[in-house]
């Protein structure tokens, strides 16, 4: 396993990750996501990411029990959670959701009961919020950290304006601004990543914790044929994820990748992911899987990393086509 830094600080996280997104309490039970979380620590992956929303804090619940079970030393593995959807679904009450200072406090303190832990190593705001000011949210954080249950705390989804703004108001301020972003960054969604946030990885330093690598399953060539009963876009409730992830368009793309990954004798999968965290930017690449094949399989792309030299990458491009434009200065 490779470890990377977390942007400028000095915490390490494995440039392959597990998350529990839909997966968890959802798609397997707790006998499952233990054998994939013990085989996923046994083969070097010290960072597991969860949040608040996923399976309205049932998935926060299952970790937190295995956790329990498996006896690993707190030191040599990373936790997060992340805030501002709540978990009660249509049933949240004004202040449930959001960054205000209530809910970012509650949500830590509820994501600590859940996972049976005393601190965070990553807390995350989910999302930004309009309705709530930026000094609110750093102050907040910073409070947490000082309290000792997070130890870093970061943006998902944020824009570069918005995360500058945070680290503005946090110096303003004599605190710590955001250390770390939760992005989708695949071989689809690539402005962000690759744009947005040059600057802030030029002037600031800030870590990247890699949501959907592999595009909601797409870039595997699982959906070529057809969404497969049982798999991620088949479930109740994530119509508006295959709407928004599948296309005659992508299909192709995908098909012509994977012969690219044939010629280099691997699997598509394992190429996309190794695409990904080729990228110095990216700290870690988050994989979901729901059984234990698939996530040997992911693995695998620290093998094919060296497999992408320039004329694999300028092919990969020419198939794909999704380099996003880059400003002129």
């Amino acid at each position: 396993m490779e470890y990377r830094k977390m942007g400028r600080t000095g915490l390490q996280l494995s440039v392959l990750s597990f998350g529990s997104w839909v997966t968890f309490a959802k798609q397997i039970d707790d006998a499952a996501s233990e054998k994939l979380m013990s085989f996923a620590y046994d083969n070097g992956i010290n960072f597991f990411d969860n949040a608040e929303v996923y399976s309205r804090g049932e998935s926060e619940k299952m970790m937190g029990r295995i956790l329990r079970k498996t006896g690993w030393e707190r030191s040599s593995y990373v936790l997060s959670s992340k805030a501002y959807f709540g978990w009660r679904g249509e049933q949240n009450k004004p202040n449930q959701t959001g960054l205000s200072r209530k809910h970012l406090t509650e949500a830590c303190h509820e994501a600590l009961a859940r996972f049976q832990q005393e601190y965070l190593d990553l807390f995350f705001c989910h999302r930004p919020d309009k309705n709530t000011p930026i000094e609110e949210v750093v102050r907040t954080m910073n409070h947490l950290i000082q309290q000792g249950k997070i130890l870093y705390w970061g943006t998902s989804e944020w824009s570069g304006a918005e995360i500058m703004e945070a680290h503005m108001v946090a110096r303003h301020l004599g605190l710590e601004g955001p250390a770390v972003e939760q992005p989708q960054y695949n071989l689809f969604e690539r402005y962000k990543v690759e744009v947005d946030y040059n600057t802030i990885f030029r002037n600031v330093g800030m870590g990247t914790t890699i949501w959907s690598p592999l595009a909601s399953g797409l870039l595997t060539g699982k959906y070529n044929d057809g969404v497969p009963e049982g798999s991620r876009l088949a479930l109740e409730g994530f119509e508006w994820l295959k709407d928004k992830t599948i296309s005659t368009e992508r299909l192709e793309r995908v098909k012509q990748l994977g012969i690219l990954a044939a010629e280099l004798n691997t699997s598509l999968a394992t190429l996309a992911i190794a695409w990904c965290i080729s990228n110095s930017n990216v700290t870690t690449a988050i994989l979901g899987a729901t059984k234990e094949e698939q996530l040997k399989e992911n693995l695998k792309a620290l093998d094919v990393l060296p497999l992408l030299t320039e004329e694999v990458i300028t092919r990969i491009e020419a198939i794909m086509d999704t380099r996003p434009v880059q400003p002129a200065y």
